[in-house]
């Protein structure tokens, strides 16, 4: 097992590194660290923001200093394997691809040497772990894409990217949750809010969760987009079952 390294971030928060790599491994060692620090309520702990190799914990100085917090992080992490991880929920997300939803689709398409029926069937393929959360409230950094279709980065970013819109970006691909710039290969869009401030909980995602891409046509996407608007859709959620 690899040791944590500790590193400073400002005078209030401590970065936790488990890796130098984005793997499910890891991944689950941050999930097991921050239940971890959950259960055992340290005091002066303001926040915790994972990442795909690394938990920030931001803390109050003039309750904890750093070098008791570091011990007190040290020894937790030793017991990580005696953490009980909860089961996973996979997140459906329907996507209407290509058209004026997936403006980059044909040249994900080209770009890979196949169709883009076929790019559609390979990104729906899979329950895409969601490593973190960053960027704007609720953007999705997810694992698992399919290596046919990584695609470059655009060499222009746009200036505005509709919220929605479903993107690829080398081997990442995610969920552009409000209108921002970008420069992610657009593909679809769907008609979910992951990031509502008006909901009880704004951001739908959450790190540790999985989403699966479901393909629909123009009819349901609008039906959904009503649905929607009025605070009716739920998305369909359902365990994840793990590799045997």
């Amino acid at each position: 097992m690899d040791e944590i390294r500790f590193l400073m971030a400002g005078d209030s928060a401590l970065v936790a590194e488990f890796g130098n790599a984005i793997s499910p491994a890891i991944n689950a060692r941050i999930r097991a660290f921050n239940i971890a620090l959950e259960q055992a309520k340290l005091p002066g702990i303001l926040e915790l923001l994972p990442t795909y190799r690394s938990v920030m914990i931001q803390y109050d100085p003039m309750v904890i200093g750093t070098e008791a917090l570091k011990a007190k992080l040290s020894a937790i992490a030793k017991n990580l394997d005696s953490i009980a991880i909860p089961p996973a929920s996979v997140v459906e997300l329907p996507v209407l691809y290509g058209g004026e939803m997936g403006p980059d689709l044909a040249f994900v398409a080209e770009h890979a040497g196949i169709t883009p029926d076929e790019v559609i069937q390979l990104h729906t393929e899979p329950e895409y772990l969601i490593y973190m959360l960053g960027f704007t409230p609720g953007f999705t950094y997810l694992g698992g894409l399919n290596e046919k279709i990584h695609t470059p980065r655009l060499t222009q970013p746009r200036v505005k990217i509709p919220g929605g819109s479903v993107g690829i970006a080398g081997s990442q691909t995610g969920v552009y949750p409000i209108d921002s710039p970008g420069g992610w290969q657009l593909i679809g869009r769907t008609p979910v809010k992951l990031y509502d401030p008006n909901r009880a909980e704004p951001i739908l995602p959450r790190a540790g969760q999985y989403i699966k891409f479901r393909a629909v046509d123009q009819a349901e996407f609008d039906e959904i987009s009503r649905q929607v608007e009025a605070g009716t859709y739920q998305c369909v959620s359902y365990p994840r079952k793990e590799a045997e």
